[in-house]
């Protein structure tokens, strides 16, 4: 995507006419022009610039922005300076002048009538002097918003009327009525004396005029002030990237600006100081607060060979380090590139406004002179007529239309980029809240991993410490990864290895060596059970092991059996609790593995999925996406790596533990920390967003809607309301500012509360294996079973799932219980609602743990 600035853009019908304007350029494919950055990003192979031509044809300006950014010509300081609020400064003035001129206006129009104030004795009676004093001070007022004139009048030239054009028309309509009244006065003083000229003084609207100007600019102001806010979280993020850094040149430090720094510098970064550029540690170990990439406030421990990002917070140590990417190629250049792309694309649900607002002016100018016209025609004098025609002009706003969608685009991808989690586009964020069904990898995702050490079972009269040292002793000199589990296990008990002779590596069945004269021996159970004698007790230790998802493995000296040690990959410690709240939001969660299926039952229970699909090969997932489609919208959850046919293949492809490597292709969505809280995160947000611009649409619909006609006077007959034009232009001043705002409220947004969580319109609806079979609606919900799931320890045997059953069905509420001591899961049904505390105590008052309820 190439992005332009584009200048000279007011409101919603000149974002609608640059769009056609570039649309119509051969070898455009698409065109997104966004009203809150004056921003434009163009897809496909016209050059520049037609596209500049085309622009500047409809009447605006342009320039590329993509060009200079990749040259390397725009720094972050320049992109930051691009994005600085130069507009409401400009406002204030032009505000602050108006007001001091409108007050005297006021003062000589409205003041001796209203409050009594005093005139100057020359104006006593003198009524042609009080209306060139009024004109004089509109004319000033007019001269200092000029603005609107200028803009008005090129954008009827163009053939695309825009806001300020109803502006312009309503201020220039009371002007001239104003002056044309002014004439007349005149005439009937010269002719008939003081006393008929004081008939047309009614006939004046000098301070409409004023006012209407003078309230479109304080909304305008106000406007500005909140638009600069939504892009504060872009501008917080450039302000990250520290301007210099220390290199080592000719073996001294040499502090250079940050745009001289070269990849495969060597650079150092001292306690409290920012890391200049994306790197790799030569020298040094300290702790790194990363919370600026990743929203992760915990500092991350830094050594030799590890990886280093610009912007992140060196804490304690002295680093010293290699740029390995720097400019445009950095973490933060990267994150700041996407979050500003996607405000520069468009959600699909603004083009609902953007279709109103390419024929909403000319239909307003219209309906005004439909209005003067109608009134004229029922016997009104022409001024009142005009008046009512006026506040038609005036109280119109395109601009609310225009700004509901991308001000809450904006403030939300902000928001996400604070989190470390990062909408590609406009379009993956208005999308990623709908979706029915996840499907998470399981491996990286649901579990760490790698493997760990999650059990130590010695055989009768032998010590823990010596099962693990002696499988220490033999499983260090293996590079196979359950191998490193173990030996990291031992290490970090403080064990020492015995010395192994004769080593030999059996693939697929284990370890032989020679430790101490003594012969030692590990791996599978028909293994080791051909050189030691393995008691039942053991079996079916390992029996149970391996139904809950662990691998165990025995280990043997000469022919007396030592015990068993399982590794298993272990669940992250927010998995289990990220899976619940996606299925309290009425999504569909699905765990796909190559592992066999006992394996992955005993994890999908563990981590509380819906429901699990086995034996999936790497290249078998894109098809399972494909099936899982046919059934909903569908977000797949992986490494954007392995997974990259099922990410692209996803309905939203959602690529998690990114880490740096966050323009990954694949992925519409981008989660930086390797943490799963951060997926239901992610559709908290979306939804959030999506809400908040149907709350815009909805009241710049419906202000419009009801003051079009309000403004018209049709319901004067009704209900007796009549809008004075000066009281439109104040409506139509602060409906785009109270968009703005509505959207602001999206940084109140609590990501990670799922307390106010709601269940989807669309949910999906399984049968009692957890498979999908349809798409429901919400009136169907409630026929949908309710159920939960209690993952339990120390259930051992068929008496206790029958006693653990016997507790739970005997609860009020609860309609069956299916009870597995081989998974170690119970599975409720319920037909009310039951505190989990009940649940809970039932089972526990039976002398079983209960590890989660999910």
């Amino acid at each position: 995507m190439e992005q332009y600035s584009v200048t000279g853009m007011s409101c919603a019908a000149c974002q609608a006419r640059v769009e056609k304007a570039v649309s119509k350029v051969p070898g455009v494919t698409s065109c997104a022009v966004s009203l809150l950055t004056n921003s434009m990003g163009v897809e496909g192979e016209a050059v520049a610039e037609e596209i500049i031509k085309a622009v500047e044809n409809a009447g605006y300006g342009a320039a590329p922005m993509n060009n200079a950014r990749s040259s390397g010509k725009i720094s972050h300081a320049a992109e930051e300076e691009l994005l600085k609020d130069k507009e409401t400064p400009v406002l204030k003035r032009r505000l602050l002048s108006s007001l001091v001129f409108l007050i005297a206006l006021m003062y000589f129009s409205m003041g001796h009538m209203l409050l009594g104030l005093p005139l100057p004795a020359f104006f006593e009676g003198n009524h042609a002097a009080m209306g060139l004093v009024q004109l004089l001070l509109t004319v000033i007022i007019m001269v200092i918003n000029q603005k609107f004139f200028i803009s008005g009048v090129k954008s009827v030239i163009h053939g695309a009327p825009n806001m300020d054009t109803l502006v312009a028309m309503g201020s220039g309509a009371s002007f001239i009525y104003s002056v044309y009244a002014l004439f007349m006065m005149t005439d009937a003083i010269v002719r008939d004396g003081a006393e008929a000229g004081a008939v047309w003084m009614n006939e004046f609207y000098f301070e409409s005029a004023a006012m209407i100007l003078t309230l479109i600019t304080v909304g305008k102001t106000l406007e500005a002030h909140s638009k600069g806010k939504t892009t504060d979280a872009l501008k917080g993020l450039m302000k990250l990237a520290p301007k210099t850094a220390v290199i080592i040149r000719n073996g001294a430090e040499t502090e250079v600006p940050i745009e001289e720094v070269q990849k495969g510098d060597v650079f150092v970064v001292r306690p409290g100081e920012n890391i200049p550029v994306d790197g790799e540690v030569v020298d040094g170990n300290s702790a790194v607060n990363e919370a600026a990439l990743t929203g992760e406030s915990i500092p991350v421990d830094k050594a030799e060979g590890d990886r280093v990002s610009a912007a992140t917070l060196n804490q304690s140590g002295f680093l010293k380090c290699r740029a390995t990417r720097v400019g445009e190629d950095t973490t933060l250049a990267q994150i700041i590139r996407m979050v500003s792309d996607a405000a520069a694309t468009k959600a699909p649900i603004a083009k609902i406004a953007d279709r109103v607002s390419g024929v909403f002016v000319p239909v307003v100018i219209g309906i005004a002179l439909v209005t003067t016209a109608v009134w004229c025609l029922v016997g009104k004098e022409f001024g009142y007529a005009l008046a009512r025609g006026i506040s038609v002009l005036v109280i119109s706003c395109p601009c609310a239309l225009g700004l509901a969608t991308p001000v809450a685009i904006m403030v939300g991808n902000g928001l996400g980029a604070r989190n470390g989690i990062m909408f590609k586009t406009a379009v993956s964020l208005e999308e990623t809240g709908k979706v029915q069904i996840v499907a998470l990898d399981k491996t990286g995702t649901i579990t760490r991993g790698t493997p760990d050490v999650t059990d130590i079972v010695p055989a009768e009269g032998v010590t823990e410490e010596k099962l693990v040292r002696k499988a220490y002793s033999l499983e260090k000199l293996s590079e196979h990864p359950l191998a490193g589990a173990i030996a990291g296990y031992a290490s970090g008990l403080g064990l020492v290895a015995d010395e192994v002779s004769d080593f030999t590596a059996l693939a697929g069945n284990g370890l032989r060596g020679t430790a101490e004269g003594r012969r030692l021996t590990g791996g599978k159970l028909d293994f080791v059970g051909k050189t030691a004698v393995i008691s039942r007790e053991l079996k079916e230790k390992a029996e149970e092991l391996a139904s809950q998802g662990k691998t165990p493995m025995f280990f043997a000296e000469d022919d007396a059996i030592l015990g068993i040690i399982a590794v298993a990959d272990t669940i992250k410690e927010d998995s289990a609790e990220a899976i619940s709240e996606l299925r309290n939001m009425g999504i569909h969660v699905v765990m796909l593995t190559g592992d066999n299926r006992r394996t992955a039952e005993a994890i999908g229970a563990l981590a509380g999925v819906d429901e699990v699909i086995a034996g999936v090969l790497p290249d078998g997932k894109e098809s399972v996406i494909r099936e899982l489609k046919a059934r909903g919208k569908t977000a797949m959850v992986g490494d954007g790596i392995n997974d990259a046919p099922a990410l692209t293949r996803a309905d939203m492809g959602i690529a998690i533990g990114a880490g740096t490597d966050i323009a990954i292709d694949a992925a519409d969505v981008v989660l930086m920390k390797s943490e799963l809280r951060d997926v239901p995160a992610a559709v908290r947000l979306s939804r959030a967003t999506l809400r908040n611009i149907h709350e815009n649409l909805f009241w710049a619909f419906i202000y419009n809607i009801i003051g079009i006609p309000l403004a018209a006077g049709v319901f004067i007959k009704l209900f007796g309301w009549e809008l004075n034009p000066m009281f439109g232009a104040a409506a139509m001043s602060l409906s785009s500012f109270c968009v703005v705002t509505n959207a602001l409220r999206l940084n109140l947004c609590r990501l990670y509360d799922p307390s106010g969580d709601r269940r989807l319109k669309n949910a999906v609806i399984t049968d009692a294996q957890g498979k999908l079979l349809s798409i429901k609606d919400e009136d169907k919900k409630e026929e949908t079973r309710m159920t939960k799931t209690l993952n339990i320890e120390g259930m051992m045997c068929p008496h206790c799932e029958a006693t653990v059953k016997k507790a739970l069905e005997g609860l009020d509420g609860v309609k069956a219980a299916e009870v597995s001591h081989e998974k170690g899961t119970a599975v409720v049904e319920l037909e009310s609602e039951v505190a989990e505390g009940e649940l809970k105590k039932a089972v526990e008052d039976k002398d079983y743990k209960v590890i989660s309820i999910v």
